[in-house]
Parts: structure tokens; C-alpha cells; sequence
């Protein structure tokens, strides 16, 4: 029973990004170095925030229950910031790696365009930040003991797989929105990024009623999946189109660089 938690919930937290991968990543070695580079960069700013966390803690009354709450916010909301910054400071490295390719490039157009960039960068932050996420979760689910022994929820490894789930998905569309503002300059779509990965940081502090951060994480996931698809330039009829078979090049996968 343990192995068959432990499977389920592994491939519901990494199934959709692991496909997403294989089939728009994986068979193109440029995109896979900049995923790689992603994930590294959204592992800089996790050293970072743990660093001043740890730092704070160490400071901190210990035996105070509302001073170390406080630090728990205040840490989420820290690596939530760093993670932003990352991501732009990721931006502003890729838009001079981009310029570097054409340069030397045969071609004059750029070898890979800015919205797959952001697509690839979010997948590999999403990649990341899951992973740290669920990682001990999954090793825990394996046994020994049984959740919901004492009275407690049961579906403690199941929420953690589709919060997970979420949070990968996020950042796709995250980084797709982010890299279209600063493209366009829209400073209010930025903040609006920002606010949204706080909001649903944030929400997992009302756990363990799981339907209490679930349902308006998966509700701005679907806001965020909308905005990310108009960004990345979808309509309903090239969404129509794709769906039959009949145009596959309006997906960023296929996108080709202009």
C-alpha cells in the first residue's frame, strides 16, 4: 500500500511537467541546458533565503510561539521574493546569452525566441521548487506508520502531490507572463506575478484544510494558464485548430524564433 501511495503521488506531483519535458525539451539540447540553468538559478535563490532563515532562527526567541511564526512567514515570503528576482535577474541573463547565439549564429534569426525561453526557465524553476516540495513527503509515504492514525486527515500525501502539481505548473505560466512584461514593459503584469506567487505561498498556512489552499490555488492556476496561453500569442481558434490536429504551430514548443 505504501509503494502504490508513494508511485501515485509521484507521478501526479511530476507526471504533467515530466510529459511537458520529454515531448518540448528533451529532444533539444539548447532547451535543455537553459532548463538546467533555470532550476540552478531558483536553487541560488533558495541558499539564499535558507541562509538568512537560518540566520533569523538562530537570533530568535525559540521558546516563543508567536516570534517563530512570525519568522515562518516572514520566511515564506522572503523566498518568495528572492525567487522573483531570480527570475528576472534569469531574464536579463538570457536576453544577453540570446544576443551572444545570434551573433555568432549563421542565421539572423535567434536560435530559440524569448517565449520558449520562458517557458523552458519556468519549467526548470517548477521542476526545482516541486522537488524541494514534496521530496521528503514522498520518502516518508513509503512507510513505516499510517497517516490518519490518530484522528488526522488521510489525504495528506495526495494534497502534497496536487499542491505540488500546482506549484510546477505555476511557474510555467509565471515565467511566461513574467518574460512577456518585461518584454512589453507591463510593471503592473510583473506585480501582478509576484502577488499571485505570494497569495498562493501563502495559502498553505491554513493546511491541513487541505480544500481551504487547494481550491484557490487551482482556481489561479487556471486564471494564470489563461494569461500564460494569450501571452504566448493562443487564440480560441488556433486553440480549435491544435485540439484537431489540423495546426500545431502555435504551440511555444514549435514556435519558431523571429
Amino acid at each position: 500500500m505504501t509503494a502504490a501511495v508513494f508511485f501515485g503521488c509521484t507521478f501526479i506531483a511530476f507526471g504533467p511537467a515530466a510529459a511537458l519535458f520529454l515531448l518540448t525539451i528533451a529532444r533539444d539540447p539548447l532547451r535543455v541546458i537553459f532548463l538546467i540553468a533555470g532550476a540552478f538559478f531558483w536553487l541560488v535563490s533558495l541558499l539564499l533565503s535558507s541562509l538568512v532563515w537560518f540566520i533569523t532562527v538562530q537570533m530568535s526567541n525559540k521558546n516563543s510561539a508567536a516570534q517563530q511564526k512570525g519568522l515562518l512567514i516572514f520566511g515564506v515570503v522572503l523566498s518568495v521574493l528572492l525567487q522573483e528576482v531570480f527570475r528576472f535577474a534569469y531574464y536579463k541573463l538570457l536576453k544577453k546569452a540570446n544576443e551572444g547565439l545570434l551573433a555568432i549564429s549563421q542565421e539572423d534569426t535567434m536560435p530559440i525566441s524569448i517565449r520558449q525561453l520562458s517557458y523552458v526557465s519556468g519549467l526548470g524553476f517548477g521542476f526545482m521548487s516541486g522537488a524541494f516540495s514534496v521530496v521528503n513527503i514522498l520518502s516518508d509515504s513509503v512507510g513505516p506508520g499510517t497517516v490518519g492514525i490518530h484522528g488526522d486527515s488521510q489525504h495528506y500525501f495526495i494534497s502534497s502531490a496536487f499542491m505540488t502539481l500546482a506549484i510546477i505548473l505555476l511557474h510555467m505560466f509565471w515565467a511566461v507572463v513574467f518574460f512577456e512584461a518585461c518584454e512589453r514593459q507591463k510593471w503592473w503584469s510583473l506585480g501582478t506575478v509576484v502577488l499571485s506567487h505570494l497569495l498562493v505561498s501563502c495559502l498553505t498556512f491554513v493546511n491541513p484544510q487541505y480544500e481551504g489552499s487547494l481550491i484557490p490555488t487551482y482556481i489561479i492556476l487556471s486564471v494564470m494558464a489563461g494569461w500564460a496561453f494569450s501571452c504566448a500569442g493562443g487564440t480560441l481558434r488556433n486553440l480549435k485548430l491544435c485540439l484537431t490536429c489540423k495546426d500545431k504551430d502555435f504551440l511555444l514548443a514549435n514556435h519558431r524564433p523571429r
